[in-house]
Formats: C-alpha cells, structure tokens, sequence
C-alpha cells in the first residue's frame, strides 16, 4: 500500500479538522509523522492525535527527510512564505485558505484597513502571488489549496450534474454567513488580509469559480472573471453590551459585512455574500441557474436531521452545529459535519494526488483567481467602482 508521510503546520482549529480527516483517508497510508507549532500546546496537540515528533520550529520539519507532505494550518499572513520555503524542501505543499492577502508593510500605519489604500493592497498582493505561483510553477511539487467547499459533497454532486449536462449557468449565488470568529485576530486587516468579505467569502468565491470552470470545460470554453464589484459595511460597530449579546463580530479595521458581484466574459453572473452577524448558526449554501435547471446545495443548514427540544440542560455534550447559540426550538443538527464541508474529500484528493503523482482538483490556478478577486473587490468597494479583471 502506497504511504504518504505528513508534517503538519500549526495545531489550531483548522489543523484539527485536517487531523480527523488523516484518519479517515482510504486506500492508502496517509501518516502524520511531525507537527510545528508556536503554540506552548503543541506537545499535548501531538498526543491527543498521536503524531510522533513535536516541536516550534517549523524549519526543522521542512529538513526532516522522512516527510513528504507540509500541511500549512498557520494563519494567512504566513502562508507564502512558507508555501516557498516548503516547495525549495523538495515538499509538496497543502495550503489552508486563503492563499495569500495584504498584512502590511514597513512604514503603514496602523491600522492598516483605514490607511492603506486598497489600490495599493491590490497591486502588491498581486505582485506577491506572482512570485509564489511563479514558485509553485517550477517547483516540480505539487500544490494542493485547502478550499474544503471545493470538495463538498453538495457542490461535487452540482459539478457531476453540469458536466454531464453541458447547461449554461446564467447566474449563481453563495453564501457564509455567521455570528462572528471568537479569534481576536479575526477583527484586524494586519492578521486576517481583510474581514467576512475574504475569511468567510472565500468558501463560496471558490465553489463558484470551481463550478463556472466545470461548466466551461463541459462547453468546450474557458470561464474567465470579467469584472468585479462590491460593497462592504460595518453594522456592528455601534452595539451596546445588550445587543452585542450573541453576535460575535467586534471588527476593528475590518468588514463584518459584505457582497461581491462577479461577471463573466460569456455575460454570465455570480453573487457572494458573507457576513459575521447573522444569527442562527452557520450558513454554507450554494445556488446555481442554468438553461436547463437549478440547482441548490445546502451544506448547512440541512434537513439530514431537524430537531425540537426545551430542555437543553440534558443534552450535555451533544454536537448540534457550529455557532448555534441553543440547542433547544427547531435545529438542524450536521451530521458528519467534516464530510458535509468538504474537508474528508479535499485530504483524500491531496493523498492521492501526493502517492500517484495527478494534479489536485483544488489547485494554484484556483487559489491565484480567488484572491485576485477579493482584492478586486476590496478596491471596488473603496473606489466605488467596477474593477476589471
């Protein structure tokens, strides 16, 4: 059986997540051999996952020849330059979203989101992923983008569908919502390279750009990103202690509110909307129209399973979903939440690809056009403007 060994880089949520999906990979051996991680729990992360080696120098696992895979779990503005240092390893690189973004440079002030121009964010964001792509490129090593809606079952079943049909889509919608990260960093442009437009937006961005791609290659054509707008907003800033009671979202230079319009060279059209305070849960959904039919993915919240209960004090531990802030009334619990998202199918896809040598559905072209598009519509919302492509 052919053997994948894993060094993983971080120990937060994210890597987690990533951890029980390692364990569930089939037809083959996929071993996380080796984590880094800043964190001072980063021995107790190894035991809890049995991963052998644990350490803070992220360096030394990129010299560690027993690994052939470095899964980069670390937050966003680390992520280029480690996906460079890993490929120079001689590693394949699995990189958590998103790919890239703009967390300052010497001489901003602080804080950046209010003062660095978005026109200036744009092109140096796009300079930087030249470099990177350019890396990538000839690097001879594979580079697998950890978009995990890429690989939900939902918009696998939707990409099935319009490639056996060969429909035109005339117009998609997507959406995550929630009510705000408990991460502080969440709230600062200079951590996260923007608010809910690129840390929640980039699941539906990326579903839709992968499906308008399905689709083309269905019809024999290229689907190519025309133009861009968008709007941003900041509705939480004025809450008292009262009304901040179960939203989250505390944006300092950031969004916690925004929608993003993309039109594409065959005329077509695709909406993006993400928010950090909308109550109830998370909302992962997908909606493609087309010639010959529509097409829904609701990842969550589904009708798997609907629930009413009044007595919360005796469900204990029970998982209903992520940021519900009740399980009692009507719910909607997830079954198999990390299959249901996508990240089972994303760490098989990216095993597979690393032990017999094919390209990853999620990929660099994917990863490069996303974050292109964000940036775009951050100056589009700034300028008040359409951005072409």
């Amino acid at each position: 059986m052919k053997r994948v060994r894993i060094g993983l880089i971080g120990s937060g949520f994210v890597a987690t997540l990533h951890m029980h999906a390692y364990r569930r990979v089939y037809g083959l051996e996929a071993e996380v051999r080796r984590v880094a991680s800043t964190s001072p729990d980063v021995a107790a992360f190894a035991r809890a996952h049995a991963i052998p080696k644990a350490g803070q120098d992220w360096r030394a696992l990129l010299r560690d020849p027993e690994i052939d895979v470095v899964d980069i779990c670390t937050p966003p503005v680390l992520h280029a330059g480690m996906v460079v240092e890993a490929l120079a390893a001689g590693k394949h690189v699995i990189c958590e979203k998103p790919f890239t973004g703009y967390f300052g440079r010497p001489g901003d002030v602080a804080p950046i989101g209010r003062t660095v121009p978005k026109a200036t964010m744009y092109a140096r964001v796009m300079e930087e992923m030249d470099r990177t792509c350019a890396a990538i490129r000839t690097s001879g090593r594979l580079f697998c983008y950890a978009e995990d809606w890429v690989y939900a079952p939902a918009v696998r079943k939707i990409a099935e569908i319009l490639a056996a049909t060969g429909d035109r889509i005339l117009f998609m919608k997507g959406e995550e919502s929630h009510s705000g990260s408990h991460a502080p960093h969440a709230a600062q442009w200079a951590a996260s390279g923007g608010g809910a437009v690129i840390r929640q937006g980039c699941h539906p961005l990326s579903a839709l750009l992968h499906l308008k791609a399905v689709e083309a290659a269905a019809r024999g054509e290229t689907a190519m990103v025309r133009d861009v707008t968008c709007d941003v907003g900041v509705l939480t800033a004025g809450l008292d202690a009262r009304e901040h009671a179960y939203i989250q979202a505390r944006p300092e230079d950031v969004e916690d509110w925004g929608t993003i319009t993309l039109s594409f060279a065959d005329a077509t059209k695709a909406t993006v909307f993400a928010g950090d305070m909308v109550l109830g849960g998370v909302r992962n959904l997908v909606e493609v129209y087309t010639t010959g039919g529509t097409l829904f993915g609701n990842m969550a919240p589904n009708n798997h399973v609907t629930t009413y209960l009044t007595d919360e004090s005796r469900l204990g531990d029970v998982y209903f979903t992520e940021k519900v802030d009740r399980k009692t009334g009507w719910q909607f619990p997830c079954i198999d939440e990390e299959a249901t998202r996508g990240y089972l199918g994303e760490i098989q896809d990216f095993m597979e690809c690393a032990a017999f040598g094919r390209q990853p559905l999620a990929g660099v072209e994917l990863a490069r056009q996303a974050i292109q598009v964000h940036y775009a519509a951050y100056l589009s919302a700034e300028e008040g403007r359409r951005v072409v492509l």
